[in-house]
Formats: C-alpha cells, sequence, structure tokens
C-alpha cells in the first residue's frame, strides 16, 4: 500500500486538494476510520470553508504538521489566504537557524484553535484558508533563491490570494514585495522589529537580512510616506545618523522605548489614519519582541515589545488593506522549549484575523 491512500483518508472529502508531495511504499498499514480522520470543513451560506482539526478528532501531538492542521494545498486556486513557508538563513550575519523556523511554528500551531475569542474574529466561517506548504529555496546561492521566491510568490498572489509568510530570515520579505509590488503597485508597510533592515550593504553584500527594505526602496515596492516601524532598538554600527536615510524617505520609525508601558491602540489609530485603504504589507520580525518572550531568534535586542503589545500591533491593523504578511527570524536551536515558535504561531493567527473580509461577531 501507498502513502497516496493513506493521505487521501487524512484530508477527506472537505479538502479539495487531495495532492501528495511524497510517495512511500510501506508493506503494512492500518488505517484510521475515514470518519475519524477527515479534515471538517465548515458551510456557511452553501460555500464550505476549511478549518483546523478539531482536537477531539484527532489528538494534538497526532497527523501531519500543517499550520494550525489546515488541509495542504499545491497552489492557491480558490484560496483566499494561504500560510506559507520559506526556510532560509543563509542572508543572517548573526545566529543561523531560521531555515529550520517555518517547520517549528507549524508543530507548535496545533494548539492555535479557530476563533478569536479576545478580538471576536471568526476567519475560518468567512475566508478559505489552506497550507500550501514551502516555496522551492536553493540553500547553495543566494541570489538564485531570491529569484526562485520572487517567482514562486508571483503564483502565489496573481488570484488576489494573500499569502501569510512563516520565515526565514528577513531578506525574504524582498522577493515577495518584488510580487506583490507587481500586483499590487507601492505598498504601505506596517514593519514589527528590533532593526530597520535598511542597510544598502553587508560586507559588501546587496543581499543580506539587514537589506530588504533597501531593495525595496531602490526599486519603489513601497509607499514611503505610509511606512511605519515599530520597536527599533539597540546599538548601532554605522553611526548616529543610521536611520537617517529611510527618515528623509518619509518613514515613521517608532522606537521602542516609546512603547514602553503603553498600549499600542493609539499608535495603530494614527497608523490606520496615515495608510487609509492603501494595500499594505505587514512584516513582523520576531526580534522586534523583548527576548524574554522569545529568546529563539538570531539578533536579539534587549528592551523591547512585549508579546501582548505585539498582538496590539497587529489587532490594531484590523481595516487595512493586508495583501501579505510574514513572520520571520524565529531560530528555533536558540530556544529549546518552544515558546519563540508558539508565539510566532499565535501571531500569524492574529495576521490571518486582520484580513480583509473576515467575520467578527461584534
Amino acid at each position: 500500500m501507498s502513502i497516496f491512500s493513506t493521505a487521501r483518508l487524512c484530508f477527506g472529502k472537505g479538502f479539495r486538494y487531495n495532492q501528495v508531495l511524497l510517495k512511500i511504499d510501506v508493506k503494512e498499514i492500518t488505517a484510521t476510520p475515514l470518519t475519524k480522520r477527515t479534515i471538517k470543513t465548515c458551510s456557511r451560506n452553501n460555500k464550505k470553508f476549511n478549518e483546523p482539526l478539531h482536537g477531539s478528532d484527532l489528538a494534538r501531538p497526532a497527523g501531519i504538521a500543517s499550520m494550525m492542521r489546515l488541509p495542504i494545498a499545491t497552489n492557491t486556486d480558490g484560496l483566499d489566504a494561504c500560510f506559507v513557508g520559506v526556510p532560509i538563513d543563509h542572508a543572517t550575519s548573526n545566529r543561523s537557524g531560521t531555515r529550520f523556523g517555518p517547520r517549528h511554528i507549524r508543530v507548535e500551531s496545533a494548539i492555535v484553535r479557530k476563533y478569536n475569542y479576545e478580538t471576536r474574529a471568526d476567519p475560518f466561517s468567512s475566508l478559505q484558508v489552506a497550507d500550501i506548504g514551502d516555496v522551492k529555496v536553493n540553500l547553495f546561492h543566494l541570489e538564485k533563491c531570491v529569484d526562485d521566491i520572487r517567482e514562486q510568490y508571483r503564483e502565489i498572489v496573481k488570484n488576489g490570494c494573500r499569502p501569510l509568510t512563516l520565515g526565514g530570515d528577513h531578506l525574504i520579505s524582498y522577493p515577495i514585495l518584488q510580487a506583490i509590488g507587481e500586483k499590487y503597485g507601492p505598498v504601505a508597510m506596517v514593519h514589527i522589529d528590533a532593526h530597520s533592515d535598511c542597510a544598502d550593504s553587508f560586507g559588501g553584500e546587496k543581499l543580506a537580512h539587514g537589506t530588504p527594505f533597501k531593495r525595496a526602496m531602490d526599486e519603489n515596492l513601497l509607499d514611503c510616506k505610509k511606512v511605519v516601524q515599530i520597536g527599533i532598538r539597540g546599538s548601532v554600527g554605522a553611526g548616529m545618523d543610521d536611520y537617517d536615510y529611510q527618515l528623509q524617505k518619509g518613514f515613521r520609525i517608532v522606537h521602542a522605548k516609546e512603547c514602553w508601558f503603553k498600549s499600542m491602540k493609539p499608535l495603530m489609530a494614527e497608523i490606520r489614519e496615515t495608510i487609509g485603504d492603501t494595500p499594505t504589507y505587514l512584516s513582523f520580525d520576531i526580534d522586534g519582541l523583548d527576548p524574554s518572550f522569545a529568546p529563539g531568534t538570531g539578533t536579539p535586542e534587549i528592551g523591547g515589545l512585549t508579546s501582548h503589545q505585539g498582538m496590539e500591533i497587529i489587532q490594531g491593523c484590523r481595516g487595512l488593506n493586508i495583501v501579505g504578511a510574514d513572520l520571520v527570524e524565529v531560530s528555533p536551536p536558540y530556544d529549546t522549549t518552544g515558546t519563540t515558535a508558539l508565539t510566532a504561531a499565535n501571531l500569524l493567527f492574529e495576521m490571518l484575523c486582520v484580513l480583509p473580509g473576515v467575520k467578527y461577531h461584534d
């Protein structure tokens, strides 16, 4: 018996993409009855939506580790949003390991459930969502890797699907913005990070995890007067004018110290007013949070945002025209507890909850 028939049992007829990426012949396998292993869907107005598998139907440590245990798709046909991984770390400058980020975020996401009780968001009754796996990456040639990511994201966004990306180091934002810029033009951006990532080069190289937004500015991918960077902090190496370039371009920088002991709600109200209905990209570097909340990252800086401030920032994006988002720089080897990946999984769920079209039980 091949793994093909087993996978069909796992995903069930409620899932339209019954394709499998790997074939392994096994001599003997005992299948759990279909009624106990199918991925459930919900129906609203005669349209069926994918939803996470409930813990009562399959134990949370069991099953294929897709994001939130959603069905796995091989393309974005019919999807309003998708989770997608970009497992690279060869653009990092300090501690590597982010190539393992997508896998560990998916594992920890098994505990994330379908309703957001705090915000009353109900994304799985209003959006068709699936995990489309990881894009193909070249871990031996960074320039080719960037090109490959861009080409694959062109396919992901061409029909209007909104990608929620699991990183990977922060360079991935550059080719993603290239693909999104081709579809939507220059976008606004809400960027949470300890670092501005606007350097022109690292060690003479134009492609690094500290350069994605300089490359994006060079190619007119950002509406610079509608870009805000939140959580910036730490020592700098280029000089006291380290942030001058993006400020001259029109960026707004909110340093971490400005956020200490404060709710992010007033700030996000200002940001929504500034951005309006402009297509917007949301980029969240996990090192925007203080390392006491997210130690598993490559370039940690003390004095950062709390996890609930990170949630408030994302929740404050409700009403913006979010066309894509990423959660980057999770490095599992530096957090054996899994807390960083768990935090990332929950933040990605919050991102899903603020996408246009999500139903709210206000």
